[in-house]
């Protein structure tokens, strides 16, 4: 039979339809790259950037150089997203904790200086209401006192004590005239007055403790805010971390490298971003330790605030502590001048005629009644002290450990979350398979061993070690707080060698020594002001003194707050 022309022999056509799996075999058709360039264009790139199907990796340098969905700009772009995704994880956990900071800071800061202009306030009102034209004349002395004790808070280099003292003896010299009202004093014969007040106590036992009860809540209420400060920009300044090129290195072979395998669902073992985390935050981890004995500080200057150290139950009261002592003066004063008669010399007798004006203004009420608990004045949005210090004790407590909990943290965030479920199906840094190596310690000397991060442990972060620095200084300044010294002076008072210097005692033993108890001052709880008019001399009759002391009397129903 003759062949048709043009066709191939049988035989022919049976090899070819034989051998054509075998060719199909010998270059398999490249796998497609669809949903990775689907998510690459969802990060806000361009998906001609990527491959449809697998392309040799030679031109890779971090990813595996096997076939590859990434190309070489891929790599690059996706070595930058995983650095701007660890930042951003790293500054989002520290905000939540600086914001905390922040507004507690805000928040007290608030409190102090509404507190202080609220106590300055009902001074000047109630000293006005009893004493009138006497204490406006004198005012400035007042003033002067709540300028300094503001001056302090904010940070003025002002020396408590010393002020404090400074203020009782000028209103000595105040009151020294105003009872001795038919006498000439000069300047020399006021400052010898003056060597007399330790000795003669005119103002009774209240300069002692009012300095006492100041000067340790002042200390502890600016430390406390200053360590509120101190923690938020810690924090600031910290969180900005900028990874190491290893650093940056290990975060894209665990973060994107997977893309570009194609294992775009496949989540990095927990270990292993344990591990990576810890090499990349190796710095902050050194943080940890100096800042857990800072937040210890902080919760125990805060327990001081709510017992002994408070600075609401010292101010809010302070207008009728001050008056107690006038009127200790007035009460005194007969027996106060003539030891400072015998001590000083006789002063000289003014001219006749020249008397002291008439305390008796006229028109002020003597009724005073005590604040209930309900109405009790607050400050800083109707809060109180002790709401303010019970809501942050709760936040101090949470903050402990935040440095060396971070790298868990950061692998438990939804931008980075880890595999969960069976450890060989996630990823380990080459495969979808288990992570066999152990989670290195916390801090840089730590990551001598880690096998994810080269760290160079031998270069320590400054900025951190400086941070450091600041929490330690802080931690020191807190631990005298809550002692009752202010390291900002030297404490020289021949007192401050016992219990009002930081004596280390406990704070259960201390509470007493430091609250000023109402009954200890009889009936002396009127508001008085230094500028009391009082002309009592220290003779016989119904002096000016007298008759002030007597409207004084009646003024001092008024109770302790």
């Amino acid at each position: 039979m003759p062949r048709r022309r043009g066709s191939l022999p049988p035989l022919v056509c049976t090899l070819a339809a034989l051998s054509l799996p075998l060719l199909l075999a010998a270059e398999p058709r490249a796998k497609s790259c669809s949903e990775v360039r689907r998510l690459y264009a969802a990060k806000g790139f361009s998906q001609s950037e990527a491959p449809s199907h697998e392309i040799s990796g030679d031109h890779l340098k971090v990813c595996s150089q096997a076939y590859t969905c990434c190309t070489q700009e891929m790599e690059e772009r996706y070595s930058q997203l995983s650095k701007h995704d660890f930042r951003n994880a790293v500054v989002e956990l520290s905000n939540h904790l600086q914001t905390m900071f922040s507004s507690r800071y805000k928040k007290f800061d608030e409190f102090f200086k509404e507190l202080l202009e609220n106590a300055e306030k009902s001074l000047n009102d109630m000293f006005v209401r009893t004493y009138g034209r006497l204490y406006m004349q004198n005012s400035e002395l007042f003033k002067d006192l709540f300028v300094e004790l503001k001056r302090y808070y904010l940070g003025g280099n002002v020396n408590l004590e010393e002020m404090l003292n400074d203020f009782w003896a000028r209103l000595l010299e105040r009151m020294f005239r105003l009872v001795n009202p038919q006498y000439h004093f000069t300047d020399e014969y006021l400052e010898c007055v003056s060597k007399y007040t330790e000795q003669l106590k005119p103002f009774g036992d209240v300069p002692r403790k009012l300095k006492l009860q100041v000067t340790r809540a002042f200390v502890a209420a600016r430390t406390f805010a200053q360590g509120l400060a101190v923690a938020r920009d810690v924090i600031s300044k910290v969180s900005a971390v900028n990874p190491t090129p290893q650093g940056t290195q290990a975060l894209l072979k665990m973060m994107y490298c997977p893309h570009c395998r194609g294992l775009i669902s496949v989540k990095p073992c927990y270990n292993y971003c344990f591990n990576v985390m810890r090499g990349c935050l190796a710095n902050q981890g050194d943080l940890d330790a100096e800042w857990n004995i800072f937040m210890g500080s902080m919760l125990l200057v805060a327990e001081r605030l709510e017992g002994p150290f408070n600075i609401e139950s010292v101010m809010d009261p302070i207008d009728v502590k001050i008056s107690d002592a006038i009127m200790n003066m007035q009460e005194n004063s007969m027996q106060v001048s003539q030891k400072v008669f015998q001590g000083c010399g006789q002063p000289k007798t003014l001219a006749q005629g020249r008397t002291a004006r008439s305390v008796s203004e006229g028109g002020f009420s003597a009724r005073f009644r005590p604040y209930n608990p309900e109405e009790r004045p607050t400050t800083a949005a109707g809060t109180s002290l002790d709401r303010l210090v019970t809501d942050v004790k709760e936040k101090l407590k949470q903050a402990k450990k935040f440095w060396s909990s971070l790298p868990g943290n950061i692998c438990s965030d939804e931008k980075i979350s880890v595999g969960t479920g069976n450890e060989n199906e996630c990823w380990n840094g080459s495969a979808k398979s288990r992570y066999d190596f152990a989670v290195t310690g916390n801090g840089l000397a730590s990551q001598v061993n880690n096998p994810e991060v080269e760290v160079d442990i031998t270069k320590p972060d400054m900025v951190i070690r400086r941070q450091i620095m600041v929490l330690r200084v802080m931690t020191n300044k807190l631990k005298n707080a809550y002692n009752g010294n202010d390291v900002d002076f030297i404490d020289v008072s021949e007192e401050s060698s016992g219990e009002e210097s930081g004596s280390g005692c406990e704070f259960q033993q201390c509470s007493t020594e430091f609250e000023f108890n109402a009954t200890e001052v009889t009936g002396n709880s009127n508001k008085s002001d230094k500028k009391v008019n009082t002309s009592a001399a220290p003779r016989g009759g119904l002096s000016q003194a007298a008759l002030f002391l007597s409207i004084l009397v009646l003024a001092v129903q008024r109770q302790w707050r």
